[in-house]
């Protein structure tokens, strides 16, 4: 079984691969989650390269706000209710065609996630489903699988492994990680390759599991769209000296986002008499807390919440965004970001960045290509957000630096033809 004969030679031909008749089959918690979005276009980039892609969410994501592309791919998505009949049949099979490899696939679920309420709830619960999910892609002939996140998806795709063979592969992201590593033995023993979306993750994984495995953990980095996100061709206008510097902040409203940091270095920022004024886009459960601490401090009128936005949307607030500011923390309960995907959108729209010096941003951002505040640093957020008030030669330096960055690793299209080229050997090991 081949993916793609040889590799585009073209940007046109880049979309016009050889397509293959084996279906890869793609696992995920939530589908379609609006904040997701690289896992929605990294499905959309693997078809777009020639790989038809079966999509298996753990649950349905009740959303108000969807992308548009997201659309044909829910029609076709392969959603599971927690029990049915078709569900009690294919576990009757297993059970009685393999008795040992089900029971005994289900007694390490349990016993590797002793100790994780959550990760055990999880595997109990998801076990039915995901046998099922194992009858119905053996019988449409899926000859890989990977999973998004190596928390209950990277589980399922275990169970999967061990009732059919069929190969496997997971990348792990960031919480899904840094939280609770209960099984990640086990399934990145299993696993044909291990995909880290930075260093950091990828060392963090061998640490955790052996540098026995050290030839099949890989970073392949999430990617952008660099021809959706593309650089304005006009002036800001702050750059023109006719109106705020505007910060945007796209995310969850949510303690691991940091955006209380920002507000609190807006504030100082206009007790400075810099005339700036931060946009929020996204939804989430710290929404009121964050807009009662704007009326506290006195900048409400300078502070718009825009809520959830399509990608679209996003682009069009990019185009008018005089810097993108991600302040994330290191929760109390152990939650860090990986790489945030909004900071790549960013820098491919020519926006300086920044970030925070916590886990695998800098190696994004690092290099002259964004600016690094430490996590929870208020004085540390204003005096780079300062340094891009008071200089526009480093504000172009940026923009010009990030987005040679982000098409040089960051690339969506090309990243997916590397996860792809993993699919391919797991394939070509197995036959």
């Amino acid at each position: 079984m081949a993916f793609a004969a040889e590799a585009p030679s073209s940007e046109t031909d880049r979309d016009a691969s050889v397509i293959t008749h084996a279906p890869v089959a793609y696992i995920m918690s939530r589908f379609p989650k609006l904040t997701e979005t690289f896992v929605l276009y990294e499905i959309l980039a693997a078809q777009r390269v020639g790989v038809p892609v079966e999509v298996y969410p753990l649950r349905r994501e009740k959303c108000a706000t969807m992308h548009k592309e997201a659309e044909p791919i829910v029609a076709k998505a392969h959603f599971s209710p927690w029990l049915s009949i078709a569900i009690v049949l294919a576990n009757l099979q297993f059970l009685l065609r393999k008795p040992l490899t089900y029971l005994g696939t289900w007694f390490t679920l349990v016993r590797a996630n002793l100790g994780s309420i959550r990760y055990l709830a999880g595997a109990i619960l998801y076990f039915p489903k995901s046998v099922w999910m194992a009858h119905d892609m053996q019988r449409r002939g899926v000859t890989h699988v990977h999973a998004h996140f190596c928390s209950h998806p990277a589980a399922t795709a275990y169970i999967i492994h061990r009732l059919t063979a069929i190969p496997y592969s997971f990348t792990a992201h960031g919480t899904d990680l840094h939280c609770d590593r209960h099984m990640l033995l086990e399934k990145v023993a299993a696993a044909s390759s291990v995909i880290g979306i930075s260093d950091y993750n990828r060392n963090l994984i061998l640490e955790e599991c052996g540098q026995q495995f050290s030839s099949k953990v890989h970073v392949i980095h999430c990617g952008v769209d660099t021809d959706k996100f593309t650089p304005r061709d006009t002036p800001t206008d702050f750059d023109r000296g006719n109106g705020p510097m505007i910060l945007l902040c796209i995310g969850t409203l949510h303690e691991v986002k940091g955006q209380t940091y920002l507000i609190q270095a807006c504030a100082k920022l206009r007790q400075m008499s810099l005339d700036v004024q931060c946009h929020f886009i996204g939804g989430g459960p710290d929404m009121q807390m964050l807009k009662s601490q704007c009326e506290e401090l006195g900048i409400a009128e300078h502070v718009i919440f825009w809520g959830p936005q399509t990608r679209d949307q996003i682009v069009e607030h990019l185009a008018h965004a005089d810097a993108l500011v991600t302040p994330s923390v290191l929760t109390k309960s152990g939650q860090r970001e990986g790489i945030p995907v909004v900071l790549m959108e960013g820098m491919a729209s020519g926006v300086p960045c920044i970030g925070s010096n916590l886990s695998g941003i800098p190696e994004l951002l690092g290099g002259n290509c964004g600016l690094l505040p430490n996590p929870r640093d208020v004085d540390s957020i204003v005096e780079s957000i300062q340094a891009l008030y008071q200089d526009a030669k480093l504000r172009r330096e940026l923009a010009t630096n990030g987005r040679r960055r982000v098409e040089q690793e960051f690339d969506l299209v090309q990243n997916a033809e590397k996860l792809i080229g993993e699919f391919q050997l797991s394939s070509l090991e197995t036959r």
